[in-house]
Formats: structure tokens, C-alpha cells, sequence
């Protein structure tokens, strides 16, 4: 089936959530859209420090074998649920905003194929690489052995991982935030306990360590799979998914992938930034890389938080870029900018002045705790930007404007990871030289993204 461009009604829940995005008051329909979001934000927090917490418990080689994948599993979460994920919503919100409910159910298809497409090649490129790059990374002896085996078993089932994602931002696309957040809400509580028991050993169930936390991750999204997958089939989006007769378009493939690959570039410039940095950091010790770790884990838990902002954002923005009123769209960008700093803000500057709040909850080890405290007391203060910069992006989404926000992604590229790469190997500087740096690719990316969003025609 080619691509429609008839308009379809009798789509209700459809059509009501769309006008809802059109017309209503700006900042409660923000509020409505993003708060189911945040509850979601504040879940995932409490799974990453349920997770960290539990690894900590079995000693400093876990941590820094965690300290190693975490990036990578970062990459193919944000390109599942940011990038692709944001495209997939930004497609489908234009469609219903341009009055094509037809169009968006044939996106929604595209998109699940796509997913799969993505799911393989992270399952392939990480069991056959991974073990390669972890040891350029760093990694030795035992925990090397372990970041391959909690590899093996989170990039195993990338292919739920992506369809998950997918299959969530679809419902995004339609204005729906609280199934989403509800259901992976769920599963996190399910994950918390299920990774203790597996990882300590609790009860009936074995001490698998490290691996155990992995095993959890996949089950519970295995679990949010299914059910994302029966409520989409039920009908219950107001989208009429059907497979019958259907012939995949390559314009509905360019629609979703022209905005998700700039978005996948600015991804993997962040977690390759990320990589390089562990890498350089790792080259001062396990201690010292197991510190760094606790730090950086905090600075990715910043982008959950602005995530259900910008999930918020991007149909409020599609939906009106699809009907043509860029002057609400932009008005919506720049308020969930605003929210995107006061959070973020407020995160950096409490643990640049407190960094025991989140270090110590962690790790008793002095050397380890040393570089945390230093990591955040120099970083911290620059999570502003960091919140204006990825609120900006997943809006320039909304209205698949994504060229000059993906150089505001290179200028923090470039700042921080090649910047501290040449601090380190050419000038022998030590780890708070590589810590300045991450912070002005910070300030490079808010202040870029900014730029973006003001001077770019949205029309």
C-alpha cells in the first residue's frame, strides 16, 4: 500500500488529542504531556541507582566493568527512544497535524520495521565487537571478563530493546504520554527487585553477579514489549494498524529517517564523546575510571529527566508544525527549555556543592570516591546547558529542523572529547583537565542549540 494523502476521520481519540495539542492553553497541555513522563524520569533514576547500588555491593571490579558498557547501552537507548524514537514521533505528530491519520498508521508499520532493522545490527556489531573495544577502553582481568558478559547479555536482546522503544514513541506520536509512562513505569518496579535478587542471589534465586543485573533488564523489557505490541493491534491508540496489503514506501522510510540518522549522529557523537573519555580516564587506573564512572552515570541520568520533557515537546511542535503555526511551536521550544534548565540546573549545582549525596551512596573507597567528588564539583555547575541543549534538540525534532542542532552536538564532540584527548597525550594532563573539558562541551551544546533554534526558519 503506497502512501496516502487523503484524510481519513472517524479517528475520535485521535482527533481529540490533536486538537487538544493544536489549540489548547500552552502551558497546562506542557504540564499534561509531561508529567506522566517525569514520574517515568524519576523511575528510571531509581533503577540506575537500584542497579549501581547492587553492583557496588560485590566490589570495585563490577563497578568499573559497568563504568565500561554503560555508554554503549546509553547509545542504543538514546537512539531507540531519542533519536529514531523522537523521529518516529515527530513523523507521526506532523501527519495527524496535517489532518492524515492514514499516513501516520503506514509511519507507525515503517517505524516497526526500522526497529528491527537497527535491533540486529546492535546485536551483531556488540557481541562480535564488543569485547575488542572494551579492552581499548581499558578494561583488564576480571573486569574485562565482566563487562563481556553483561554485554553479551543486555546487546543479546537489543532487538526488544529497539521495538520497545518504537513501539512506545508511536504512542507518543498520537499525544499519548501516559501509557507509555505507565507500563514502563511497571516494569522498572519489576526490574528493581528481580536485578537484587539475581545479582546478590537472594532467596531461591542464584548469585549471577553482574550478569544478573543484565538478565532482569532484558525480561522487563521483553515484558513492556508485549503489551505495547497488543494495545497497538487492539486498536486502543486510535491508530488502525493492519498489515494486509501493505507495500513498504521508501518517502514514509525518508520521512522517519531523514529526521532519525542527523538525530543518530548527534547520538553517537554523545556516546562516542563518552567512550573516548572513559577510555582516557581509564588510562589513570581502576580507581580512578570506577569514580569517573559514579560521576558520568549522574550526567546520563540527566537525560531521562530532560526526556520527558522532550518527549512532551515533540508532538506539541509536530503537530504544529503539521498545521502550520511555527509561532506556537517555537513558543512551546523555548518553555521547555526553560523547564529542562531549572531541572538540570538545580541537579548540578547540588552535587558540585554536596557530591556525597550521590558518590558516597555508592562506593567507600577513598581514591574512587576522590575522582567522583572532583568529576562533580568541576561538572556539576554545567548541567544547565546540558538540559537547554537536549530540550532544544528533541524540539528542532518536532519540527525535522535537525542540521544545525546536530553541529551543536559536534561543537561538544570536539570540545570534549578530542579536547581531552589532546590535553591528555599531548600536553600529559591529568583527569580534572579532561573533567574542564566535558564541561565546556557542555556550554558548546547549549549555547549552539540556542543558536539553532532562533535563527533557523521552522516554516
Amino acid at each position: 500500500m503506497s502512501e496516502s494523502n487523503t484524510t481519513e476521520k472517524n479517528h475520535p481519540a485521535i482527533d481529540r488529542r490533536t486538537l487538544t495539542l493544536l489549540h489548547g492553553s500552552i502551558f497546562p497541555v506542557f504540564g499534561r504531556m509531561a508529567a506522566p513522563n517525569i514520574f517515568l524520569a524519576f523511575m528510571w533514576g531509581l533503577v540506575s541507582f537500584a542497579e549501581t547500588w547492587f553492583v557496588g555491593r560485590s566490589g570495585t571490579p563490577p563497578l568499573a566493568a559497568i563504568a565500561l558498557v554503560f555508554p554503549l547501552i546509553m547509545l542504543m537507548q538514546m537512539m531507540s527512544g531519542g533519536a529514531m524514537g523522537g523521529a518516529v514521533s515527530s513523523s507521526i505528530s506532523r501527519a495527524l497535524g496535517g489532518g492524515n491519520a492514514r499516513k501516520a498508521e503506514l509511519l507507525a508499520i515503517h517505524a516497526f520495521v526500522i526497529a528491527l532493522a537497527f535491533g540486529l545490527i546492535f546485536t551483531l556489531g556488540m557481541i562480535l565487537g564488543g569485547p575488542g573495544l572494551y579492552s581499548i577502553l581499558g578494561g583488564r582481568g576480571e573486569v574485562l571478563s565482566q563487562a563481556v558478559g553483561y554485554s553479551s547479555v543486555i546487546f543479546g536482546g537489543a532487538i526488544l530493546i529497539w521495538i520497545c522503544n518504537t513501539l512506545a514513541s508511536i504512542l507518543r506520536g498520537t499525544g499519548d504520554m501516559f501509557v507509555p509512562a505507565v507500563v514502563l513505569s511497571v516494569t522498572s518496579l519489576v526490574h528493581i527487585p528481580l536485578c537484587g535478587a539475581l545479582v546478590l542471589g537472594w532467596g531461591p534465586f542464584p548469585t549471577l553477579g553482574l550478569v544478573g543485573a543484565g538478565i532482569s533488564y532484558i525480561l522487563t523489557f521483553g515484558a513492556a514489549t508485549v503489551f505495547f505490541a497488543f494495545w497497538l493491534l487492539a486498536g486502543h491508540s486510535g491508530l488502525r494498524i493492519h498489515w494486509r496489503g501493505l507495500k513498504l514506501s521508501t518517502s514514509l522510510f525518508g520521512d522517519i529517517l531523514g529526521i532519525g540518522l542527523l538525530s543518530s549522529i548527534n547520538t553517537i557523537q554523545t556516546i562516542a564523546a563518552a567512550v573516548i573519555l572513559t577510555g582516557l580516564v581509564g588510562s589513570f587506573g581502576t580507581a580512578q575510571l570506577a569514580g569517573y564512572g559514579l560521576g558520568v552515570r549522574l550526567e546520563m541520568l540527566q537525560v531521562p529527566i530532560i526526556f520527558a520533557l522532550g518527549s512532551a515537546l515533540i508532538p506539541i511542535v509536530g503537530v504544529s508544525i503539521g498545521a502550520g503555526n511555527v509561532k506556537r511551536a517555537k513558543k512551546v521550544a523555548w518553555m521547555g527549555a526553560g523547564f529542562a534548565a531549572c531541572l538540570t540546573g538545580a541537579v548540578g549545582i547540588t552535587v558540585a556543592i554536596r557530591p556525597e549525596i550521590w558518590a558516597g551512596l555508592f562506593s567507600s573507597d577513598p581514591a574512587v570516591l576522590e575522582t567522583a567528588f572532583r568529576y562533580l564539583h568541576i561538572v556539576g555547575p554545567f548541567y544547565i546547558f546540558l538540559g537547554i541543549g537536549i530540550a532544544l534538540y528533541f524540539a528542532s525534532q518536532g519540527a525535522r529542523r535537525m542540521f544545525f542542532p546536530m553541529l551543536a552536538g559536534t561543537a561538544r564532540f570536539l570540545t570534549a572529547a578530542c579536547g581531552g584527548f589532546v590535553i591528555v597525550y599531548f600536553f600529559d594532563g591529568k583527569a580534572d583537565s579532561v573533567f574542564v573539558f566535558i564541561s565546556l562541551g557542555m556550554l558548546a551544546l547549549g549555547i549552539g542549540a540556542a543558536s539553532a533554534v532562533k535563527w533557523t526558519d521552522w516554516r
